[in-house]
């Protein structure tokens, strides 16, 4: 069985990406606009993380903000999943409120 996720990247003269679509027909996503995206593939042989992370014109700092603080969630999440780390996962989650803080995402009080 095979699975097939599809990234189409529409690019300016100057190779500055002006739309991104994707799609995940297995996962009921079927060609959706989005302003950015992060993706991360691990090299084995090399042992390292190999990136592309893209963003459009129209994407807004705001949002930008917002899904840097969410990615590190995310990373906490994934992190305590994998390897059962639930201490360093916290650790993460605890600079993620910090970071959110510092951007002004959240009040401090919360």
């Amino acid at each position: 069985m095979k699975s097939h996720i599809s990234l189409d990247i529409e690019l300016d003269e100057n190779r500055v990406p002006e739309r991104i679509q994707w799609s995940a027909p297995d996962g009921g996503v079927d060609k959706s606009d989005s302003p950015a995206i992060m993706l991360s593939v691990w090299d084995e042989r090399a042992e390292e993380l190999l990136r592309i992370d893209l963003w459009t014109k129209e994407m807004k700092m705001d949002h930008m903000k917002k899904m840097y603080h969410q990615t590190l969630l995310a990373l906490a999440d994934g992190l305590e999943r994998a390897t059962s780390e639930a201490e360093a996962a916290e650790d993460l989650r605890i600079f993620a409120r910090h970071f959110a803080e510092r951007l002004k995402l959240m009040d401090p009080a919360r």
